[in-house]
């Protein structure tokens, strides 16, 4: 009997520990037992990858894949992009030569320093361009190298086993790399270097002054950026973190979400969204952060004051400086007179109103209320108007005074300089206003000119015999124009001058860096205009000729036919055809002919019994190389997520159910869910534990009343 009355408790024992155990053995099997790729994932949870290591793997795929992916990269004044098959495009400043990258070949990634650019190989090795004033370009002896960064004047490589190696300046320390371990991800800034590990954290070296090194803890990181004094890091839920400095708002970006990618610019901070479109935020000084309205894009870089967009067609947008809207005149009629200025573009239209696009950051292109006008000038950061009764009016920068012209009366010819305007009289008398400080506005004594051009710093006047006078700035020769002779036309610009004769043959004085005054064979010539680095001319057939320098595409105007004038911006041509229509060449127009190429991948996901792929969805999609998809995994009720199987080295966590994967071939993954047996079981076990002790309780109170009216039977009361 005793033996009898131990055995309930012993199967109720049994019972118990049976319900806890079998849901933990039945889960495991069930998650382990159908994979779609017929491979058992029998890793348990200490042994399976995090979130970083997997990007470990993602950036090893990026980096040995047999075709590259296209991309952009952005310096501080120059941009560079990565085409499909391996060679590289630039456009921007090249005065140190980061631009000449016409021979490289077999490129995977690019990336863009201050005044130098760096391409890694498929074999692992490194080239780069530009200058090499700290070694910065020292990158020969470079192997088994998978990622590169660039910045100031240095350059950072993340070898295949997880170290850094750094090249170039170290004021600040930020080459102190070399006993980083575990780095999957490298970031340059100004003065201080970020490495992501491959557990999610994350190390930085060198300037720290407004915290940009503070990273120490940062957890559950997937990518990084370094901007000039401030870094970003983001998150594996697309949230985003940041720290330095934040003077322009830079590191305000708390509240953004849904983020895939982020960049870094000098002072600004972009963040690319799963749905294609951009966040920016940070100093707008140059309209670096107007990318609002940015559509289907797959990867941004963010330069020194520009932003650049990779769209899923292989072609580019960008913003910011340079990439002001100037050329934007395709749609311009009834011109009669164009105008270029450092980063905007002006044209008269024959009712004399007046039209502007680009740069607006001092309002010169406010002119849309201007009336009467017969001249236009654009200047550095101001226009001027002269209006048909001789007054003068001008709008934009001010600091200098250079648009106090409201007391002018009977000019006949205006000239807008650097940071001075210039009005030539009806009696032959010159007036002038602004910035004096080469005596540019010295002009007085000036008598008997007939036609007027203003430079960086330099004034030029034709007197109506044909010689020539200049005041101002004389460094490099370009107001030596004291032996000019039978002069037309006067054209002035950063340290050179240019005149046309009347024999339509040119001559300069000045600067000569870019080959600009290279215009000797010139013939024929009716007009001739000037940028900061370039001369355009137009010649009697209305066709044009250029010189000097093209880093921007300012001189692609070989095709331009029909021309009735020509006018030079900083880094723009503008033309008006004889039809009042206007062309234009430059950045905003070279960067739009630019196409890096398109690769598409699909990605085919499914789902096991108990739940559900809900983002994207379930089936086959088709994507450009480069993007990172968001994945999100659903249970149903009763069962719980288990993990990611199929193609999976670059999913950035397999046991994560909203993840992300990044597209670097074509994919199939699928969700994997088990019956949520921790839950069911235990919530059977407990119930059979409490039915089986209510009966233990019952059983045993029946037993002891039993026994109690068994003993009043037999046993006689005792007397006292």
């Amino acid at each position: 009997m005793k033996n009898r009355r131990m055995l309930l408790p012993a199967l109720l024992a049994i019972v118990l520990v049976f319900s806890l155990i079998l849901p933990a053995s039945v889960a495991e099997a069930s998650a382990t037992v159908h994979p779609p790729d017929d491979r058992a994932d029998t890793r348990s949870a200490v042994d399976s990858p995090s979130l970083a290591s997997v990007m470990a793997v993602n950036m090893a795929s990026i980096m040995g894949q047999a075709q590259p992916t296209p991309m952009v990269a952005a310096g501080h004044y120059h941009t560079v992009g990565l085409k499909s098959d391996g060679t590289v495009v630039t456009l921007g400043r090249n005065i140190e030569g980061q631009c000449d990258v016409g021979g490289w070949m077999d490129i995977t990634q690019v990336a863009a320093g201050d005044t130098h650019t760096v391409g890694r190989k498929d074999d692992g090795t490194v080239v780069a361009v530009g200058d090499n004033t700290y070694g910065q370009c020292n990158v020969a002896n470079w192997t088994d190298i998978i990622q590169i960064a660039a910045s100031d004047a240095y350059t950072v490589g993340l070898k295949n086993d997880g170290a850094v190696v750094a090249v170039g300046y170290n004021d600040g320390e930020q080459r102190n790399v070399s006993g980083w371990t575990d780095i999957i991800q490298v970031t340059a800034g100004y003065g201080h270097t970020v490495g992501l590990k491959a557990d999610g954290t994350v190390i930085a070296a060198g300037y720290e002054s407004a915290g940009q090194s503070n990273v120490g803890g940062w957890t559950h990181i997937i990518q990084i950026a370094a901007g000039s004094h401030h870094t970003v890091g983001l998150r594996a839920d697309g949230t985003v973190v940041a720290v330095g400095r934040n003077d322009d708002g830079q590191c305000d970006v708390g509240a953004w979400t849904d983020i895939v990618r982020v960049a870094a610019g000098s002072d600004h901070t972009v963040g690319l969204k799963d749905n294609g479109t951009l966040v920016a935020a940070g100093s707008n000084s140059y309209g670096q952060c107007d990318v609002e309205a940015w559509t289907n894009i797959i990867q941004v870089a963010a330069g020194g004051w520009h932003t650049v967009g990779l769209t899923d067609n292989g072609t580019l947008v960008a913003v910011g400086y340079t990439y002001y809207g100037q050329c934007a005149v395709d749609r311009w009629t009834d011109i009669i007179q164009v105008s270029g200025g450092w980063g905007h573009t002006v044209g008269l239209k024959d009712d004399g109103t007046a039209l502007a696009v680009g740069y607006n950051s001092h309002g010169q292109c406010n002119i849309g209320n201007w009336t009467d006008v017969i001249q236009i000038a654009a200047g550095f950061d101001h226009t001027v108007g002269r209006k048909a009764d001789g007054t003068v009016v001008a709008v934009g920068d001010n600091y200098y005074g250079q648009c106090n012209v409201g007391n002018w009366t009977d000019i006949i010819e205006i000239a807008a300089g650097w940071h001075h305007t210039v009005g030539l009289k009806a009696g032959g008398t010159v007036v002038a206003v602004g910035d004096n400080y080469e005596e540019q506005c010295n002009i007085g004594n000036w008598t008997d000119i007939i036609r007027v051009a203003a430079g960086l710093q330099h004034t030029v006047g034709i007197k109506d015999d044909g010689t020539v006078v200049a005041v101002g700035d004389n460094e490099y020769g370009q107001c030596a124009v004291g032996g000019w002779a039978d002069i037309i036309q006067v054209s002035a610009s950063w340290g050179y001058t240019v005149g046309l004769k009347a024999d339509g043959t040119v001559l300069t004085a000045g600067d000569n860096s870019y080959g600009q005054r290279d215009v000797s064979s010139w013939t024929d010539i009716i007009q001739v205009a000037t940028g900061w680095q370039h001369i355009i001319g137009l010649s009697t057939n209305d066709t044009l000729v250029a010189a000097g320098n093209n880093s921007y595409g300012q001189r692609a105007i070989g095709g331009w036919t029909d021309m009735a004038q020509v006018a030079a911006g900083w880094h723009h041509t503008v033309g008006l055809k004889t039809d009042h229509t206007v062309v234009a060449a430059g950045p905003d127009v070279e960067l739009a002919k630019w196409n890096l190429g398109v690769i598409k991948y699909t990605l085919t996901i499914s789902s096991t019994p108990g739940g559900s792929v809900t983002t994207p969805d379930e089936g086959t999609f088709t994507y450009n190389a480069g993007v990172m998809v968001h994945l999100v995994a659903k249970p149903e009720k009763g069962y719980r997520f288990v993990n990611w199987t199929g193609d999976v080295d670059t999913i950035a966590n397999v046991r994560a159910a909203t993840t992300i994967v990044t597209m670097h071939g074509d994919y199939t993954i699928t969700a994997n869910f088990a019956f949520n047996w921790p839950l069911t079981g235990g919530i059977i076990g407990a119930v059979v534990v409490m039915v089986g002790l209510v009966i233990f309780f019952m059983r045993r109170r029946r037993a002891t009343q039993t026994k109690g009216q068994g003993r009043s039977k037999t046993t006689p009361k005792r007397r006292r």
